[in-house]
């Protein structure tokens, strides 16, 4: 036991150059930012609904009753500016945690006035997480003094491994939640047929947008088992992607496409993995922008003649 507890923390807290994770910060960051502009009128609409609707839950039932809506307009603006500071990186030791903290108020008050979006929990923990490591030890704008360079350790590393381990769990859950529920018949297709039928008709009867792919497939009764049991195993197989930038590529790749599926088939959009940036702690991304910027720098310098003597 003692073994393999070392061999965990020899993992968990291997070193890491400190721009990655600054890196993690500028992506996660600025695809907040974006999705809390694009769901302005989303997140802010429940100032017109019936106190009736009001269900607290989570960090919400700190509070009995709605709140005003200038408290509500004002926590959002908060978020906003606070979100842009987490992403820049400035003043990160106050404004990082409270980023986070707001983050996770908006979206669990949104929350509580009717359906539960867990589209959005990967978001707020990473971005939970991120708040409370050293992600502002690089790539800080505008430039502040910062500590001085270092070698790589794990100070930085175990925030990287920790926003993995996070997504790999959040699979997982979703994998032995369909077990709990269904058992492995879920691999046969039938209960994701039935689930793209009911999710059809819901949709049609109320006007709401739907998937015109869904309806189209279901008579093809044949094909929602191999897509079952693609679907369980992605989210059932997601602990590979700790073991290697190989096996977390193929994974990463599944899950993506297990996202374009659920799209395609019953019009539910996960914008956070979509996007892509729900992966990135599983790969290296400063030495994707290392080799981005020795491509944008090389041609220049071809362009403006030989360099030096």
């Amino acid at each position: 036991m003692r073994a393999l507890a070392r061999r965990f923390d020899s993992w968990f807290y291997a070193p890491m150059p400190r721009e990655r994770l600054a890196l993690l910060r500028l992506g996660i960051g600025a695809y907040a930012l974006i999705y809390l502009l694009g769901r302005a009128s989303h997140l802010n609409a429940v100032v017109d609904y019936p106190a009736s609707s009001f269900a607290p839950l989570g960090l919400v039932r700190l509070i009995q009753e709605p709140l005003a809506k200038h408290w509500v307009y004002g926590l959002f603006a908060a978020t906003l500016v606070t979100g842009a500071l987490f992403t820049s990186g400035l003043f990160y030791r106050v404004t990082a945690p409270v980023f986070a903290l707001l983050l996770l108020w908006v979206m669990t008050y949104r929350h509580a006035w009717g359906m539960i979006f867990h589209t959005d929990n990967l978001l707020v923990l990473h971005v939970l997480l991120l708040a409370f490591s050293p992600a502002a030890d690089a790539h800080v704008y505008p430039r502040s003094r910062g500590p001085a360079p270092g070698p790589e350790d794990g100070r930085h590393g175990w925030a990287v491994r920790a926003l993995c381990l996070v997504t790999v769990a959040s699979y997982v859950v979703a994998g032995v939640a369909k077990l709990t529920h269904t058992g492995w018949a879920w691999a046969a297709g039938g209960a994701l047929r039935e689930q793209v039928a009911y999710d059809a008709i819901r949709k049609i009867e109320l006007g709401s947008l739907h998937s015109p792919f869904g309806p189209w497939l279901l008579p093809h009764e044949w094909l929602f088992t191999p897509l079952s049991a693609f679907s369980l195993a992605t989210e059932l197989l997601a602990p590979i992607a700790l073991l290697g930038v190989r096996l977390a590529t193929v994974w990463c790749v599944a899950a993506w496409l297990f996202h374009v599926g659920v799209l395609a088939l019953m019009a539910i959009a996960f914008p956070y993995p979509l996007s892509g940036c729900a992966f990135l702690p599983f790969f290296p991304v400063e030495r994707w922008l290392s080799v981005a910027v020795q491509r944008f720098k090389g041609p220049r310098r071809a362009a403006g003649g030989p360099v030096g003597p």
